[in-house]
């Protein structure tokens, strides 16, 4: 059994774990909870957005203590994209004590253990970014998801691309009338992946753009994987590449990596744009690099993890969280371009 315990950084538990626990038990429905315990499973703790998505939980659960005066402890562990890894630290979160457990999926398609783990320790579970399938969630009445729907994020990341073909005559490159493209993807079979890529490409071409795809890469949302990809693509098809599709920041930030050390001029350089309004993409944006990512609202699922955790811990009422179907908590998502940038670097 490989260690359960893998934290981010000191710095993610300082932020509230600096309270001591009463015990290994739950707390009492029937008298005044001191302190909870909130357990957090990462498929991968160096996922861009994930890790800012955490920081900002940290933050919360520190305000929410300091609001309450209840101790709030949350426990960090890195899956390093094994879902056997996963499992067996959901196992060791139930039998250290958690109040709650929330689980970002290895493989959205097994949450079978996870669920069986929970529902016999009888601890609640908050599934987030990673959405199971939806017959999963409905097999006990514990069971939660917070993130975002893909298909807008794809539908979005299509509308920016659309619109720089449209208003700059020079992202035609050859004036061909034709979009080349490429697709920088996350890990296959991944539903993100697939839904963010199809409806990306669906929302160019029912903007009225032809389109050609001129190639395509698994690169499982990773800068360093994309860059490499990226230099691959570019050996095939040299500037005959318009358009890059990331799912995305850290695979267009690879994009651009690669490019750079292309023999491209910034002139001859595609439309790249990505997913998620990481801090790296942003950056990529105000700098003009990307020409706009899709603004995936970690504040508000930190903030809704957090206030679903705290309620459920606390025998809070769920019907103040506005549940969509009793089970969901959704944020939209927001299209980020040079002229809003700052806005949500600021955030």
């Amino acid at each position: 059994m490989r260690s359960a315990k893998q934290r981010i950084s000191s710095a993610l538990i300082l932020a509230v774990g600096a309270s001591m626990l009463m015990g290994c038990e739950l707390p009492e429905r029937n008298t005044q909870v001191k302190s909870i315990k909130i357990g957090v499973t990462l498929y991968d703790q160096y996922d861009a957005f994930l890790s800012e998505l955490m920081e900002d939980f940290n933050t919360y659960a520190a305000a929410k203590e300091e609001e309450t005066g209840i101790a709030i402890n949350v426990e960090v562990y890195n899956a390093s994209q094994s879902q056997t890894t996963q499992n067996n630290q959901v196992e060791a979160m139930a039998q250290d004590g958690c109040d709650i457990i929330c689980v970002n999926l290895v493989d959205r398609t097994d949450p079978t253990t996870v669920i069986d783990l929970a529902e016999k320790n009888d601890i609640p579970v908050i599934f987030f970014n990673r959405e199971l399938v939806e017959e999963d969630l409905e097999r006990w009445d514990k069971l939660y998801y917070v993130g975002a729907k893909a298909f807008e994020s794809g539908m979005m990341e299509g509308q920016i691309a659309a619109a720089a073909f449209l208003q700059d005559p020079s992202v035609d490159r050859n004036q061909d009338g034709v979009y080349q493209y490429v697709v920088l993807e996350g890990e296959p079979g991944h539903q993100d992946a697939i839904v963010r890529t199809e409806y990306s490409v669906n929302t160019i071409v029912s903007s009225g753009i032809e389109v050609e795809k001129l190639g395509y890469a698994i690169a499982n949302w990773n800068r360093a994987q994309a860059q490499n990809k990226m230099t691959q693509l570019l050996s095939q098809n040299g500037n005959k590449i318009e358009l890059v599709i990331a799912n995305n920041d850290d695979m267009a930030v690879g994009a651009i990596d690669a490019l750079k050390a292309s023999d491209l001029s910034r002139e001859e350089w595609p439309v790249v744009v990505g997913i998620d309004g990481t801090n790296v993409g942003l950056e990529a944006v105000k700098n003009g690099e990307m020409v706009g990512t899709v603004y995936n609202d970690k504040e508000g699922q930190a903030k809704g993890m957090l206030e679903l955790s705290f309620a459920l811990a606390t025998g809070g009422n769920l019907e103040d969280l506005n549940l969509e179907d009793g089970k969901y908590i959704r944020m939209p998502y927001a299209k980020v371009g040079p002229d809003d940038v700052d806005e949500y670097l600021d955030r």
